[in-house]
């Protein structure tokens, strides 16, 4: 919707593209049209001149009542979802040894607002860098299950559609298969030099800073009782050792070190929610703000295409100074490049080119080490998968016993 000031800071109004619906609203504090004055008129009043042209955007929130997401039902639809693969493990044996008893304790704890998240079980893995993932009690687990089922539709709307981190029917190949479809039409159809720019946020989950998350929430979340919820979630981590949140205080001039607080668990399923949340509102500021066309997040890694390698240079300072000030967030010195697509361009585990992409070196490693020995078959059946995306010809040949 476009609103236009008249005179009297009246306000005309379009709903739709052309050929769309033309009215007109006086700026009254009426029942009849209250819901347009909150958000117009603050900022006709506040230096409108007529013939000014202001974009309108009227936000739904998520609006579900409490009491009926927290519900016995709910939980026993989320506890099937959480079980598969997890059965013979001995904390999820034991919690459902008494299940109906648990999930009863869970629902009244819920109910009357006593619910406290407890703590989280830390353990290293190699994927292949080191991270360090947080693994909380299946209680907790299981309540993370029933939020995500209930928030996840209602944001998956909010987001662009070039997102494609933990998203159902996104994922890797389709952000790499539109890697090459943007790149094809940037170069047309290369026979011009297409410029990539590629980024990634320094210690992503490790950086997410609470108090800028929750006020994203807000803005979204209608219910008070839900969004005290997910900040009981929030608040039960936080990075330890945090160069970048001390580093926060010392910008701001000082302030209590407690001000600050970052950091969401690795191994929460809320956590992939939240960050694509968060990220959401970079994502809105580069294709409406910055109207890049040609972009795709993944994750922390994003990428932007271009047949100007002047755009994308200077895309880069406005994209430093938003993530530092609206998201507390940093690129990766050592990973931000601006490349020709010819040259190669490394993005989720391969290296594209024009006529074809292969794997990363690090990632043809990883492969060749977890297939040594006897791997199992669903590692065999993952990874033959994922070689049928690319130019793998030589490195499927001595593996051909195997794959």
């Amino acid at each position: 919707m476009s609103l236009k000031v008249l005179e009297n800071n009246a306000l005309l109004y379009h709903r739709g593209y052309s050929g769309g619906i033309w009215g007109c609203f006086q700026p009254i504090e009426t029942k009849k049209n209250k819901r347009f004055s909150l958000f117009a008129i603050p900022k006709v009043l506040g230096g409108g001149a007529i013939g000014d042209i202001y974009p309108f955007y009227t936000m739904r929130k998520f609006i579900k009542p409490y009491s009926e997401i927290a519900t016995v039902e709910n939980l026993l639809i989320a506890w099937q979802e959480f079980l598969p693969g997890k059965k013979n493990r001995l904390d999820v044996e034991l919690f459902q040894s008494r299940l109906m008893n648990n999930i009863f304790f869970l629902h009244h704890d819920l109910l009357y607002k006593r619910y406290v998240h407890g703590g989280y079980q830390a353990f290293n893995i190699s994927d292949p860098k080191p991270r360090n993932i947080h693994k909380a009690t299946v209680r907790d687990r299981l309540l993370h299950h029933l939020l995500y089922n209930e928030l996840y539709t209602y944001f998956d709307t909010k987001f662009i559609f070039d997102s494609y981190s933990c998203r159902l029917n996104k994922g890797t190949h389709k952000a790499l298969n539109q890697f090459r479809k943007f790149a094809g039409k940037v170069s047309k159809n290369h026979t011009r030099t297409c410029w990539v720019l590629k980024c990634d946020i320094r210690k992503f989950f490790a950086s997410i800073d609470h108090t800028v998350l929750k006020s994203i929430l807000e803005k979204h979340i209608a219910n008070a009782d839900t969004l005290r919820l997910l900040e009981n979630i929030i608040d039960s981590f936080e990075t330890q050792n945090s160069i970048y949140a001390m580093a926060d205080i010392c910008k701001d001039g000082g302030g209590n070190a407690s001000a600050v607080v970052k950091g969401l668990p690795l191994g929460n399923l809320t956590s992939q929610l939240l960050v694509n949340i968060y990220m959401n509102e970079f994502d809105h500021f580069m294709k409406r703000e910055l109207k890049t066309k040609y972009y795709i997040r993944y994750a922390d890694d994003f990428v932007i295409l271009s047949e100007s390698k002047a755009y994308v240079e200077n895309l880069l300072p406005k994209i430093h100074k938003f993530l530092s000030e609206r998201l507390r967030l940093s690129l990766h010195p050592d990973k931000v490049f601006i490349k020709t697509y010819s040259s190669g361009v490394d993005f989720l585990g391969w290296v594209h080119f024009p006529h074809h992409r292969v794997l990363r070196t690090s990632t043809k490693r990883k492969m060749l080490k977890r297939l040594k020995g006897e791997p199992k078959l669903e590692t065999i059946a993952a990874y033959k998968g994922m070689l049928l995306h690319g130019d793998t010809y030589k490195i499927c040949k001595p593996l051909h016993f195997l794959l």
